[in-house]
């Protein structure tokens, strides 16, 4: 059998399927829980490829690539065709590519640090030529196109499989990821942006949050004055789980599943339906402890609900300002896609309640994960990708930075004092208009939802999914004179660092928090804990 590879690499976690290439076949699908770089979203990527060396951050890409692909199966000397698609960060980061111009968005501080623009065209060059992968001397590796800057080959992926390219009609399509990369097509132009959200809505920086796999929390609903979760199960699909009393987190029916954290759609339903049920007053909960209490222990905390409000802000700033750029009101969005695990598994019709698809939305189309779907579609046919870089290259005048613009920065912290200061949406409304951005309402009551995959990877193959628990990526360094006080150990809040004999320090870097946290440079009394002294290991 002649294998190939189709790999979305993610910025919440990677993605992969073996794929026969004779027949089209997917023979196996391998998730992972986190992305192996660390930090939860691509600004503690940045900040670690940038600060601490692109070959570190590229030997941790590679390595969690080279452990999937043992996970799949496939041997690196036997495979044929490898395809990615994700992030330019992503791809650059894999590929050894620099980074710096895709960290700073103003020209002038390009061009004050001599930075360049990188060629992120579509290519196809030898799997060889990307360092950790020698042993693949007979594979290709298919690389699809950026759009522009932040916004790539996933977002190019989202605009071809929403239909935008051949309707005329207006739409949005959002993938409700980390990044959260949207595509607005109005008047026949097509206009691109990412407001990275954060990681919120992938289930992370949530306290008992958790990618979208099996045993996790994806939706809950009030049955009475108690709370029906329902869970993931073997297979991802949505099965109901136990109903709880969310003030006490008492069990009032047990059903079999046990779940072992909650997912981003199971966040913004349990936000949408405590907020109809008044369990939410924005900005607080309404429990006597502060608590949402679910199944197996999960909690949902105030902060939680913070670290939400923002990602769910920045959504509907991000459809703000597309509105503004193409000069139309926002009432005219009455078609919107979602794609990408979160936008699978999440509730359409709560979403929209909670303002993360356009409120005048009357027709919802959820789509899957596009990304890998495009990778697939490369990996088996050279033409595909000459044809996204010709769509690339058509929409790359219309990109919205969102970094620099002053509509969505408007509109962000309006929607930061909504959800997290509790000011009154009539409130936000009066100051939207004050600004001359385009306007929200209440949600439409009609809504039509096609829900056009059950799973966000439809297709898993005869050999099935394996969640790939740890990613198997470490950074590790001796630290001389260390008098083994362990206090870089007891502040790590994710059990991500170990200490090991003669000083020996060892981070599991799927689960380091990163630049958003780097407890442990700062708990060394001797300031002898030095990042820059890391290396890359394996297993």
């Amino acid at each position: 059998m002649r294998i190939g590879v189709a790999i979305d690499l993610g910025t919440s976690g990677f993605r992969a399927q073996k794929i026969d290439l004779e027949t089209g076949e997917i023979k196996k699908t391998v998730i992972t829980l986190r992305n192996p770089l660390p930090g939860a979203n691509v600004m503690d990527h940045l900040d670690f490829a940038i600060h601490y060396g692109l070959d570190k951050a590229h030997g941790l890409s590679a390595t969690a690539v080279k452990n999937i692909l043992t996970e799949l199966g496939v041997n690196l000397a036997e495979m044929e065709k490898f395809a990615i698609c994700g992030n330019p960060i992503q791809l650059s980061i894999f590929q050894g590519i620099p980074i710096e111009d895709l960290a700073y968005a103003g020209e002038r501080k390009k061009q004050k640090y001599h930075i360049e623009e990188q060629n992120r065209d579509a290519r196809i060059i030898p799997l060889a030529e990307i360092e950790g992968f020698e042993e693949a001397v007979n594979c290709k590796l298919l690389v699809p196109p950026a759009i522009k800057h932040e916004v790539g080959a996933d977002a190019l992926a989202l605009i071809i499989k929403a239909g935008m390219i051949e309707s005329n009609d207006i739409a949005i399509a959002t993938d409700y990821g980390t990044n959260a990369e949207m595509a607005l097509k109005a008047n026949g132009i097509i206009y691109t942006g990412s407001a990275a959200a954060g990681p919120a809505l992938e289930g992370q920086e949530i306290e008992c949050g958790s990618i979208a796999s099996p045993h996790t929390i994806c939706d809950v609903e009030f049955e009475g004055d108690n709370l029906r979760c329902y869970v993931l199960d073997r297979d991802m699909n949505t099965t109901k789980g136990d109903l709880v009393n969310p003030k006490t987190g008492e069990i009032v029916e047990k059903e079999e599943l046990t779940a072992k954290g909650i997912t981003g759609t199971g966040v913004i339903a349990l936000i949408e339906t405590a907020m109809r049920n008044k369990l939410i007053v924005l900005p607080k909960i309404q429990t006597p402890d502060g608590i949402i209490h679910l199944q197996d222990g999960i909690i949902f905390t105030n902060k939680d609900l913070i670290a939400a409000g923002r990602a769910i802000g920045a959504l509907r700033a991000g459809h703000i300002t597309l509105c503004a750029a193409a000069g139309i009101g926002m009432e005219e969005l009455q078609t919107a896609y979602m794609s990408g695990a979160a936008g699978t598994y999440m509730d359409a019709a709560k979403a929209h309640k909670v303002g993360m698809i356009p409120y005048n939305t009357n027709y919802v189309s959820q789509i899957g994960n596009t990304s890998l779907i495009v990778a697939r579609e490369i990996l088996l046919s050279e033409d595909r990708l000459w044809e996204l870089q010709a769509i690339a290259k058509e929409i790359v005048g219309t990109h919205v930075m969102f970094a620099t613009s002053e509509a969505f920065k408007e509109a962000y912290l309006l929607e930061l004092a909504y959800w997290n200061e509790g000011m009154a949406f009539k409130m936000l409304q009066k100051f939207l208009k004050k600004k001359k951005l385009p306007m929200i309402g209440e949600p439409s009551s009609v809504l039509k939802i096609d829900r056009q995959v059950e799973r966000d990877i439809p297709i898993l193959g005869e050999e099935g999914l394996e969640v790939l628990e740890r990613v198997g990526t470490y950074l590790t360094m001796v630290i001389e004179g260390c008098e083994g006080c362990r206090k870089c150990v007891k502040v790590c809040p994710t059990g991500a660092l170990r200490m090991e004999q003669n000083g020996t320090v060892k981070i599991r870097t799927d689960l380091c928090d990163g630049a958003n946290c780097q407890r442990c440079l700062h708990a060394c009394p001797d300031d002898r804990f030095k990042w820059e002294n890391l290396t890359v290991a394996g297993k």
